[in-house]
């Protein structure tokens, strides 16, 4: 990120706050409401208010664009009506009006488009990446215009500050371009007790067709307009408080992690951990910007704070769970001392366009875990030039999170006597410190997380 957007002149006492809220803190109208009252209480020097879909909203979505691109759009056509019923509904609770077609223009104007979409796709029997981010979009624009009116304050579409490439369903933010149009359209509004509304997840690119970052780009958006604006701090506002020690469906009592470092939280974020998405990290940590991670529904509860340049100082943060990870082990007895032959695998691996998590290495073998996802066929196929090949599906990662992995032996010492009792496939304490994984069958996942949470916790 160019250091322009690194710092800002603004004493931190008078910069503004970026809130995002996700689909299901803007899951109805009284959380649409309540929201609001977030907003208001915080706006002392200017609130940008970056929102996702209501809940449920994008899965519909991408299930009409399914449907449609199968030939059946009578289906598709369905979820749109449905769709456009929940946001008159939620439109209604907000700001009851006369009930004229007027009053739900913006919702039929959004709702019209989309269905035109869908029978795009269906008359060609092509659902593009492009057409993908156009339907997805969908959401956000409703919910960013609702939120705006629940709270009664401005509204900016994103699409217009979110500037990105081309890479449509995981575009890459042009961050140069977001700076400028931050500057002129959300700066100058970010005064005392003002505040706007944008959306998270979606941009465009240079040609101005809708793109979108991903799922679970909101926070990644609400990041990078912390950053452009100099935010005083970025909140991340969930259904959980905060970042927690384990997944509480594993087990129930699992803490809320009250500091952590960026590092710490990346490694969680990208280890399994739902609440941030991996990238949010990024452009705030360049910032020097601090992250909370808070309970719309509980919002004088518990929080998570992920401070710039700091860690948490513990040995043991959290834990985190990847699931749907497979091994590919490839062997070949005369690997010593040949040179290249790590190039030519890894190369394998980058012309399939797939990435891989643990790599583990000795005289004659390479084990490298990867996402189930990936096409394993393949890989193998290829692979096979190189040596024999085994693979070994329905495993899990499981990371070990903190600032003190390495300079604390107690904590291998408590791992590995959990590691006795089960069968282990593959360790790694990552160069940064902050990470031990291990990768074990399904099966044992839960046992392993529950002991070691036992353990630490």
């Amino acid at each position: 990120m160019n250091a322009a957007m690194e710092r800002t002149d603004r004493p931190e006492a008078d910069r503004p706050l970026v809130m995002k809220f996700g689909g299901t803190s803007v899951g109805s109208a009284q959380r649409m409401k309540d929201v609001a009252v977030l907003a208001r209480v915080n706006a002392q020097n200017g609130v940008l208010v970056v929102v996702s879909a209501m809940s449920g909203v994008t899965d519909s979505l991408f299930r009409a664009a399914r449907l449609a691109f199968e030939g059946n759009l009578e289906a598709a056509y369905a979820l749109c009506e449905d769709l456009r019923a929940k946001h008159y509904e939620t439109h209604r609770e907000l700001s009851p009006g006369d009930g004229s077609a007027a009053e739900f223009a913006y919702i039929d104007t959004i709702i019209d488009a989309l269905k035109e979409r869908l029978h795009g796709v269906a008359l060609l029997r092509e659902l593009s990446p492009r057409s993908m981010d156009a339907i997805a979009s969908s959401g956000e624009l409703l919910s960013g215009q609702l939120v705006a009116r629940a709270i009664g304050c401005r509204y900016i579409d994103a699409r217009t500050l979110m500037k990105t490439d081309s890479r449509f369903g995981e575009a890459r933010p042009d961050m140069e371009a977001i700076k400028a149009a931050v500057k002129e359209q959300v700066a100058p509004l970010m005064k005392p007790w003002e505040i706007v509304v944008t959306q998270g997840y979606i941009g465009s690119d240079q040609e101005n067709a809708t793109t979108t970052l991903g799922r679970g780009g909101s926070d990644f958006s609400a990041s990078i307009f912390g950053a452009a604006l100099g935010a005083r701090e970025i909140q991340i506002w969930t259904d959980v408080e905060g970042i927690l020690t384990c997944d509480p469906r594993i087990v129930p009592n699992a803490k809320t992690v009250e500091v952590l470092g960026y590092f710490e939280a990346a490694e969680l974020a990208a280890f399994g951990a739902k609440v941030l998405h991996p990238a949010t990290v990024k452009p705030a940590l360049d910032a020097g910007i601090p992250v909370t991670v808070r309970n719309t529904m509980k919002p004088e509860g518990k929080y998570s704070t992920i401070k710039p340049g700091k860690s948490s100082g513990r040995p043991v943060v959290a834990l985190a769970m990847r699931k749907n990870v497979s091994i590919i082990s490839v062997k070949q007895e005369d690997m010593t001392d040949q040179y290249g032959f790590l190039a030519k695998l890894f190369k394998v691996f980058g012309d399939a366009e797939v990435s891989v998590d643990l790599i583990s290495t000795s005289e004659i073998s390479v084990s490298i875990s990867l996402d189930s996802s990936s096409p394993l066929a393949k890989l193998k196929k290829e692979l096979q030039k190189l040596g024999t090949v085994d693979i070994l599906p329905g495993r899990v990662v499981i990371a070990v999170v903190g600032d003190l992995l390495k300079r604390t032996p107690a904590v291998l010492n408590k791992v590995f006597t959990v590691l006795e009792q089960i069968e282990v496939d593959l360790v790694s304490l990552g160069a940064n410190s902050v990470n031990l994984s291990f990768i074990v069958k399904q099966e044992d996942a839960e046992f392993a997380m529950k002991k070691l949470h036992e353990i630490f916790f």
